[in-house]
């Protein structure tokens, strides 16, 4: 959640925010006085806490009229004491709720808007012009079948709409593409992780998961658990309640886990193949910084996220996404889109977030500093996921519906074509 003492000595910031998201700046007004009356409490609370313990020593003291004064006293300041403890209680909990209906405090850099006022930082790569080569291309869905790599109809028979199989060659492409990511992070010094897919309340509650977006998040009830949807939230979840050792630098992990969402709110969208699906697998960075360092370790995780674009030779664009489509507990974020030939268009592959201390200071995650212990800064990037096949197959394929393997690909997944079947 947001620095109370931001809120505090800065509340102008705050509401500018709360804008720019397209939320109610008036949450802030609120939180201010939640804040004063919990502050206010407590020090009546301690000033007569501090009455009542004097007052022991004088009732010890005391005789006769003065003895039962005292003592009246007593229960007087014992009645007032538990009230402002309750109060104190009451504002703290409003308090929490409050803070926790804000997202994080977008830093200045990132454009204003909604969904589609990002800005485009640069573009890497030409489409193909498959007018010029003389064919159509198909789209990932009728190659993949072509190629017997891909199981939709099976998939909904065995756990409904939006699952699938990956099938041979389909299967052997996305574990070779997680192998390269992973030996890429291990590479660089990422500690890599396979990551819990079910966590507590607590833990997706305080990776931010739970705020706005609580339909999308599917919920075992009977064990009150989460599927997680990314392995950021086990991630931002392994070091909760810590003092991470940040003296040699930023710790940095790779975590790889099955991923699912409901995709609440998606009905009949990208219905087709598996850009938008339930369940997929992905290579997930997480690291942990002190706040000074969190702007320069968002720029190395871009970098990194484009050079595993550039290994898959797809063409990609850059954008810094608009304040009102980030997720809570990002500041800022930077999305990596692949182009799609069939589609026209570009579509997400990787996202990158700062959400500087948002996270840790939700799951008490702290490493030492000069002052004492201070909150740690969290950041996260994607580093390949099943939708990057979407790209790959499309934009390698060829007039007779094989697919080139890009050359980086093809030590781990073995092949360099994949040859239609049917």
């Amino acid at each position: 959640m947001i620095d109370i003492r931001l809120l505090r000595e800065d509340p102008d910031t705050v509401r500018a925010s709360q804008r720019a998201r397209g939320e109610d700046d008036g949450v802030v007004d609120a939180v201010l006085a939640a804040d004063e009356r919990r502050r206010s409490s407590l020090t009546a609370y301690e000033r007569l806490r501090a009455e009542q313990k004097s007052m022991g020593k004088d009732v010890a003291r005391a005789q006769g009229d003065e003895k039962q004064a005292l003592l009246a006293r007593t229960k007087e300041i014992a009645a007032e004491v538990k009230a402002l403890s309750a109060a104190a209680d009451d504002a703290q909990t409003e308090l929490d709720a409050l803070m926790r209906t804000m997202g994080n405090v977008v830093e200045p850099e990132v454009p204003a808007g909604g969904e589609d006022d990002y800005v485009v930082l640069e573009e890497v790569g030409t489409p193909r012009d498959f007018a010029a080569e003389g064919f159509e291309p198909k789209d990932h869905l009728a190659l993949a079948e072509g190629l017997d790599a891909l199981d939709m109809e099976r998939g909904a028979k065995v756990a409904g709409s939006r699952f699938y199989f990956l099938k041979g060659v389909g299967a052997r492409l996305e574990m070779g593409l997680l192998h390269l990511a992973m030996q890429k992070a291990i590479g660089l010094g990422f500690v890599p992780l396979i990551t819990p897919t079910l966590v507590k309340p607590e833990v997706m509650a305080g990776a931010g998961f739970l705020d706005h977006h609580a339909d999308e998040v599917y919920r075992l009830e009977a064990d009150d658990l989460y599927l997680t949807g990314t392995s950021e939230v086990a991630l931002a979840g392994f070091h909760a309640d810590e003092v991470v050792d940040l003296s040699a630098g930023p710790v940095r992990y790779a975590g790889q886990s099955t991923c699912y969402r409901r995709e609440a709110g998606s009905y009949g969208k990208d219905t087709r193949g598996i850009i938008r699906v339930h369940q997929f697998n992905k290579i997930e960075m997480f690291v942990y910084c002190r706040p000074e360092d969190a702007a320069a370790e968002h720029e190395r995780l871009l970098a990194l996220e484009k050079e595993m674009l550039a290994l898959v030779e797809v063409p990609y664009r850059v954008i810094d996404t608009a304040a009102g489509d980030l997720g809570g507990p990002a500041a800022r974020k930077f999305d990596c889109e692949g182009w799609v030939p069939t589609q026209g268009r570009y579509r997400e592959l990787t996202s990158t977030s700062n959400c500087t201390t948002f996270q840790a200071r939700r799951l008490n995650t702290r490493f030492k500093g000069e002052a004492g212990n201070e909150v740690a800064a969290t950041l996260n990037g994607t580093l390949a996921t099943t939708r990057w096949l979407v790209a790959i197959l499309e934009n390698h394929q060829q007039a007779d519906g094989s697919v080139v393997v890009p050359e980086a690909l093809r030590p781990v997944v073995g092949l360099d074509v994949l040859t239609p079947v049917r």
